[in-house]
């Protein structure tokens, strides 16, 4: 859940909070589905660790009046056809391969969104309810949920400011495994997997904090700048870090010509690394993007991780928005 969809926002490194005004705001920041002037559907793929993992999003939104709008989002991040080898060696002690099969494990994101305006003009706020499922094969599985809260604001010299608490009731996954299953496996190496794992998890709350303003020149030219503060309540490597809190600036831009073409550029994931010598150093994450929209169609590309600046490998991330109005 917290990768992010949408291959335009993602080649503007996800500072978006802001100005997320279309289906994809389900993901973002609730409060952007306000926008919506007709109903929208929106399809991403991507592929990590050279296509081992697959991640696929689907999400519909839609208008219920002039002053509020609903969505609903689907995500998927899974590694399937694993070999499960705990099997391999039978009870003579020979290795069989036939007793070996094939299992998945995947992580699901159901959500589901309400927005509506406030009665401040360029007020809204928007609420998310998240189901979390998650399968390892047949050894465990967990359900989660959870709450999302956002707000935009719209001032009257066009400046965007948004701000998105997610997991505000720190989402609660809690696990089940097969404990028949965990005994096959729990002498299998010594001083290994000799207790059950613990059967709950929580996700921490983590506040995004966002602006933007665009701008238009000679009619046909715009410029859309964005800068997003992404909090987490706990002490790590980001650029700013205390005991209370960390923060992790991300910076965005898009450039778009006639509302058919963007260019998009971000920089974002800035991190403290130590290296061997036990100096620091401050590293980053660029991200690329381009985008064609006719009509009521929206194609997106973004290339993330350029320069090989963190441990990830590069990603191609693919994304389409159908705008329903082509059909009206």
């Amino acid at each position: 859940m917290n990768i992010g969809v949408d291959a335009a926002a993602l080649g503007m490194s996800n500072a978006v909070v802001s100005h997320t005004s279309d289906v994809n705001s389900g993901y973002w920041n609730p409060a952007g589905l306000i926008a919506l002037e007709d109903n929208q559907l929106a399809l991403m793929h991507s592929s990590y660790f050279a296509n081992i993992a697959n991640y696929n999003y689907a999400a519909f939104a839609m208008p219920l009046d002039d002053r509020s709008a609903v969505g609903i989002s689907l995500i998927r991040f899974g590694v399937d056809d694993i070999l499960d080898t705990t099997q391999l060696i039978d009870d003579q002690g020979n290795i069989n391969y036939d007793r070996i099969k094939l299992f998945s494990t995947a992580d699901y994101g159901l959500t589901f969104s309400y927005a509506r305006d406030l009665p401040v003009p360029g007020l809204s706020y928007g609420v998310n309810a998240k189901v979390i499922r998650r399968i390892i094969g047949d050894f465990a599985s967990s359900w989660g949920f959870g709450l999302d809260l956002g707000v935009q604001f719209q001032s009257e010299n066009d400046w965007k400011f948004g701000i998105m608490a997610r997991d505000i009731t720190t989402t609660f996954n809690a696990w089940s495994i097969d404990e028949e299953k965990f005994e096959q496996i729990s002498g299998a190496v010594e001083g290994q997997n000799q207790e059950l794992p613990e059967s709950s998890e929580i996700t921490i709350p983590k506040l995004q904090i966002g602006m933007s303003k665009q701008w238009i020149f000679h009619y046909d030219y715009s410029l859309l700048a964005a800068l997003d503060l992404n909090v987490r309540f706990e002490q790590n490597n980001d650029i700013i870090s205390t005991s209370f809190a960390s923060v992790n600036p991300a910076l965005g831009f898009e450039f778009g010509y006639t509302d058919l073409v963007f260019l998009r550029l971000g920089a974002g994931n800035f991190q403290n690394e130590l290296q061997f010598d036990d100096s620091e150093d401050l590293t980053f994450q660029p991200n690329f993007g381009v985008g064609f929209k006719y009509k009521g169609i929206q194609l997106d590309y973004a290339f993330t991780d350029i320069g090989d600046q963190s441990a990830a490998l590069y990603s191609n991330v693919f994304s389409l928005k159908l705008d329903f109005s082509i059909f009206r």
